[in-house]
C-alpha cells in the first residue's frame, strides 16, 4: 500500500459517501429541495453533500480503527476461530441493543417492539450480503470480520443519529446511515484490491 493508493482510497471513499448521502437526502425531502427554485436546490444540495462528506470521514476513521483492532485481537487471542466467535457474540449483542434498548428508551405510546426491529434487521441483512461478497473475493475467514465491521462498527458510527431528539425521524436515520454504509462497503471491498492480497487476505 503506497501513498498514491492511500490517497485514492481516501478521496474515492469521501466522494462516494458524500454523493450517496446527498442523493438520499434530496430524494427523501423533494419538497424542500425543489420547492424554492434553482438556488434553493443548489445550496441545499451543497449543504447535504458537505454533511454527508463529514459523515464519510467518520466512516474512514472507523475503518482504520477496525483494522487496528483486528490486528490487536489476532495478536491477543492467537486464534482466528476464537476471535471470530467473540465477534459473532458482539454482533448479536449490538443487534439486541439496537432493537430493545432503543425501544425502551425512545418508544412512544402505541409503538411496538416490531417497529424498532426493521432498520437493525435490514442493516444486518445488508452487512451479511457485503460480508459474503468479501468472502467470495478473498477467503472464507473474512466473512465474520467483514460482518462485524459492517454491522457493529457502522452501528457505533451511527450512534450520534440514534441518540438525538430526531431518533424516530426515519428520514434522518437514513440520511445519516447511507454515507456510512456506502463508505464502509467501498472501503471493505476495495482494500484487498489495492493491496493485491485477494484470496490471501484474511482481514
Amino acid at each position: 500500500m503506497n501513498t498514491r493508493k492511500l490517497v485514492y482510497l481516501f478521496f474515492s471513499t469521501l466522494l462516494i459517501g458524500a454523493s450517496s448521502g446527498a442523493v438520499i437526502g434530496v430524494l427523501l425531502d423533494t419538497d424542500t429541495y425543489f420547492g424554492g427554485g434553482f438556488l434553493n436546490f443548489f445550496f441545499g444540495l451543497l449543504w447535504m453533500f458537505g454533511v454527508s462528506a463529514a459523515i464519510s470521514l467518520v466512516a474512514q476513521m472507523g475503518y482504520f480503527a477496525y483494522l487496528t483492532l483486528q490486528r490487536l485481537a489476532l495478536g491477543l487471542f492467537k486464534s482466528v476461530t476464537l476471535w471470530n466467535r467473540i465477534q459473532v457474540v458482539l454482533v448479536l449483542f449490538v443487534l439486541f441493543d439496537l432493537v430493545y434498548l432503543r425501544y425502551i428508551s425512545f418508544a412512544e405510546p402505541g409503538e411496538t417492539l416490531a417497529g424498532f426491529m426493521v432498520m437493525p434487521l435490514l442493516l444486518l441483512a445488508y452487512s451479511a450480503v457485503v460480508a459474503f461478497w468479501k468472502r467470495r473475493e478473498t477467503n472464507k475467514e473474512t466473512f465474520v470480520p467483514a460482518l462485524f465491521f459492517m454491522f457493529v462498527v457502522t452501528t457505533i458510527e451511527w450512534v450520534p443519529a440514534l441518540t438525538v431528539d430526531v431518533v424516530n425521524d426515519t428520514k434522518w436515520l437514513w440520511i445519516y446511515v447511507t454515507p456510512l454504509l456506502a463508505a464502509n462497503t467501498w472501503q471493505l471491498l476495495l482494500l484487498h484490491r489495492l493491496t493485491g492480497d485477494g484470496r490471501k487476505n484474511a482481514s
